[in-house]
C-alpha cells in the first residue's frame, strides 16, 4: 500500500489521555474568541487533540494565523500546542524514512532540532524506543537533504499516533513547550516525604519563567501550606529556604520538623489565617473545587497571601465547565492566573494566582 501524504494546516494539541474531551472544548472556545473557523477531532484515550481547517471569517488562513491565535502557556488541558503542516498515513514498515524525507525536502525549510513523539498513552508508551530510533535516523536523512541547522530557528516535531502514520508540525522554541511530549522529566527527590511533591516542582517550572522563580522564591521568605501533611509540598518551599507554617491534623515528616524553618499547626485549613501576610499559599487538599477555589479567592482578597498555588480536584463529569466556574471566582480577585494540568496531576489542575 502506498502512503497517503496529506498537506494540512492543522493545530495539534497533546494532552493527558482521558481528557481529550476538556482539551476540545477548550481550544474550541480559544478558536471562538480568535474569530477562527474550523472543527475538532477528538478520540478518548488517543491523548491528542487535532483542531483542522483553521480559517478567519475574512478567508485567511495559513500557519501565521493559527500560531498567533493559541498560547501553549495559557492552556489549561494542553501539555503542548503545534502547527502541523502534514499527515503521512500508511508508511511502510520497510521504508518509513524516504517518504518523510519527500515530503520534507517539498517543503524545503531548515530545522535546528528533531524530536520525533508519541502520545502519553499506554500504545504511545510501546512506541517510544521506535521513537528513539527514527529520531536519529530523521536527523541523519536531514543532515544529507541539508535540512538540520543549528542555527534554524524552528524545530521539527515528528509525531506518531501510530509507527506508520506521522504528523509533521514545525515550532518555535521560544513559543511551545520546551520539553519532548510536553513533559518535564522530573526525578523524585530521595529525602522527600511524598511524590505529590513533584506537582509543586512541576508547577513552578511550568507556570512560573525564569525571571518570576529568581523574584518570587528567595530564601526567607514565608509561606503557608494548607493540607501540608506529610509534607511534599513543604519540602519544595523549604529546599527553597522559605520559612513555612504547615497546615494540617496530621503529621508532618520529622526531618522537615528538623530543618527549622516549619511550624506545623493542628488547625482547619479552611478557617486558619496568618498573624500576617505572607509571601505564598500553597494548597493541595482534597476538597470540592468550588469549596478551594472561594478559599483561595478569600485569602487573595484579604491580602493574606501575594502568590498562591493550589489544586483543583475535578469532577467527574462537567469538568471544562467546573474548571471555568472555579478559575473565575479566583479572576474576580486576582491580577494573574495561569492553569495547567501538568503531567503529574491526575484529576485535578493546578493554578498560580496573584493578588491584585
Amino acid at each position: 500500500m502506498e502512503e497517503r501524504i496529506e498537506t494540512v494546516i492543522s493545530l495539534l494539541l497533546y494532552c493527558r489521555a482521558g481528557f481529550e474531551g476538556e482539551c476540545a472544548q477548550e481550544i474550541a472556545a480559544a478558536a471562538t474568541r480568535a474569530g477562527i473557523i474550523g472543527h475538532v477531532r477528538a478520540e478518548r484515550g488517543n491523548g491528542f487533540v487535532e483542531f483542522c481547517g483553521a480559517e478567519s471569517p475574512h478567508g485567511k488562513s495559513g500557519e501565521a494565523q493559527v500560531r498567533e491565535a493559541f498560547d501553549w502557556q495559557r492552556l489549561i488541558f494542553a501539555r503542548q500546542c503545534l502547527v502541523a503542516f502534514a499527515q503521512i498515513a500508511d508508511l511502510p514498515r520497510s521504508d518509513r524514512l524516504t517518504p518523510i524525507l519527500a515530503a520534507l525536502s517539498a517543503r524545503g525549510e531548515r530545522y535546528g532540532d528533531v524530536w520525533a513523539e508519541s502520545p502519553d498513552t499506554d500504545e504511545g508508551k510501546a512506541l517510544a524506543p521506535f521513537c528513539k530510533s527514527f529520531g536519529n535516523a530523521l536527523i541523519g536523512g536531514l543532515k544529507r537533504a541539508h535540512l538540520l541547522d543549528p542555527a534554524a530557528p524552528r524545530r521539527l516535531h515528528a509525531f506518531f499516533p501510530q509507527s506508520d502514520n506521522v504528523y509533521l508540525a514545525a515550532a518555535d522554541p521560544a513559543a511551545s513547550s520546551p520539553w519532548p511530549q510536553g513533559i518535564p522529566r522530573l526525578k523524585f527527590p530521595r529525602d522527600a516525604p511524598s511524590r505529590s511533591t513533584l506537582k509543586l516542582d512541576e508547577a513552578l517550572l511550568t507556570l512560573l519563567d525564569d525571571r518570576e522563580r529568581e523574584r518570587w522564591l528567595k530564601p526567607g521568605m514565608s509561606a503557608v501550606d494548607l493540607g501540608a501533611a506529610p509534607g511534599g509540598w513543604t519540602w519544595q518551599l523549604v529546599r527553597r529556604s522559605i520559612r513555612v507554617i504547615a497546615v494540617d491534623n496530621g503529621p508532618m515528616d520529622a526531618r522537615l520538623m528538623d530543618s527549622g524553618i516549619v511550624t506545623h499547626l493542628r488547625e482547619d485549613g479552611f478557617r486558619y489565617r496568618p498573624p500576617k501576610p505572607v509571601d505564598w499559599l500553597v494548597c493541595d487538599m482534597v476538597e470540592q473545587p468550588r469549596r478551594i477555589a472561594e478559599l483561595i479567592a478569600r485569602w487573595l482578597s484579604e491580602r493574606a497571601c501575594r502568590h498562591a498555588i493550589f489544586n483543583l480536584k475535578l469532577p467527574m463529569k462537567k469538568r471544562y465547565e467546573e474548571t471555568q466556574r472555579c478559575l473565575d471566582l479566583v479572576r474576580m480577585v486576582a491580577t494573574d492566573v495561569r492553569a495547567k494540568q501538568l503531567y503529574h496531576d491526575r484529576e485535578e489542575i493546578t493554578v498560580f494566582a496573584q493578588a491584585g
